[in-house]
């Protein structure tokens, strides 16, 4: 058996066995004008078939990548709109931004090589930026988590934002408060409703000490004793940067159990904690500690929403044939796979798991 025979039969049989959490009463967002339901239904109709072969092949032994393709689309949503500026390679772009530097190189290769397949099937005709938001909710579903149908028709932007600065300004960092995460959010017509939700991702993957340093060095309240002895196990000094998971119990599972985490005092981040810290978000994360069914269609629909900001339709964007080079660029680019495999083993060295 081949093994993209293989890949199709592990596909089938995880879809068999999760189809239980599909979303079937979800609460589905309009799309807003350029983006449809299925947009490559004629155009490119394997288009999502193929992310999710190559996203089931992927995690079938890269795991503890999950969290990663979800970061992706919110470090890209946030920043100039869900237009895969994250993904340009430039010395001068967002991928080298200080909130970027940990984006793991093997998630941005893997968008790449799904984007080669996809455009082998079709050519310049699915976005990069259709891409990050399919493999985001693949990776959801694919950990156990919630299927829901999103929006597509997105255009990859013409451009990056220039300069670290802009770029961190609009990450909120994890020792956010309250206030500042839902004016963030507030900006690009999010709700605090749908900061809760969508910080429901932090039930999978991994953080190094770096971002939860400052609750350890000097010891923060908001840790129980026995969680922060576990931290500080891993974490040993200021200067430590080793990886731990951000759900011990089920870390590379889709669940609940990040709120459920949260209420106990078992969250790595300020910004975690934080969210118990106002009467809106506080109610939402107890709701979603108590009922895992809800925490997924809030899910789904705030993903959506966010899947939706300031996207590019039309002549606003184009269709890369690189994802992480502009068209202009990419005009005179061979040997796609190898050339992605060198350029991302360079920059790993200024990179950091997540």
């Amino acid at each position: 058996m081949t093994p993209l025979k293989t890949c199709k039969s592990l596909f089938s049989i995880v879809i068999c066995l999760i189809s239980i959490t599909v979303i079937t009463c979800q609460q589905i967002p309009e799309p807003v004008s350029g983006l449809a339901y299925g947009f490559y239904k004629s155009s490119c109709p394997r288009a999502e078939e193929i992310v999710r072969e190559e996203m089931n092949c992927f995690l079938n032994n890269n795991i503890t990548s999950v969290g990663g393709f979800l970061r992706i689309p919110y470090h890209d949503c946030f920043v100039q709109g869900c237009d895969a500026s994250i993904l340009i390679n430039a010395t001068d772009g967002e991928q080298n931004s200080p909130p970027n530097l940990s984006l793991r190189p093997e998630v941005l290769q893997e968008i790449e090589k799904i984007k080669e397949k996809v455009e082998a099937a079709c050519p310049n005709t699915v976005s990069c930026a259709d891409i990050v938001v399919l493999a985001g909710r693949d990776s959801v579903h694919l950990s156990k988590g919630p299927y829901f149908e999103v929006p597509t028709g997105r255009r990859d932007s013409l451009n990056y934002v220039l300069g670290s600065d802009i770029t961190s300004a609009q990450l909120p960092p994890p020792n956010s408060t309250v206030t500042q995460l839902i004016t963030r959010f507030v900006l690009d017509g999010l709700s605090g409703l749908d900061l809760v939700a969508l910080s429901g991702a932090h039930s999978v993957g991994t953080a190094h000490c770096s971002a939860f340093i400052n609750s350890l060095f000097p010891l923060s309240n908001r840790l129980t004793s026995s969680f922060a002895q576990e931290l500080l196990q891993i974490c040993p000094n200021q200067r430590s940067n080793n990886l731990t998971v951000m759900d011990k119990a089920t870390p590379f599972v889709f669940d609940n159990k990040y709120f459920i985490n949260l209420v106990e005092g078992l969250v790595l981040f300020d910004s975690d904690t934080a969210l118990l810290q106002n009467s809106q978000t506080s109610s939402a994360v107890k709701s979603f500690a108590d009922d895992q069914q809800e925490f997924f269609g809030q899910f789904a629909e705030s993903y959506i929403k966010m899947s939706m900001i300031n996207v590019k339709t039309g002549s606003t964007g184009n269709i890369r044939k690189v994802c992480s080079l502009l068209n202009s660029e990419s005009t005179n680019h061979k040997n796609l796979t190898g050339s992605m495999n060198m350029m991302y083993a360079e920059t790993d060295t200024i990179r950091t798991a997540s």
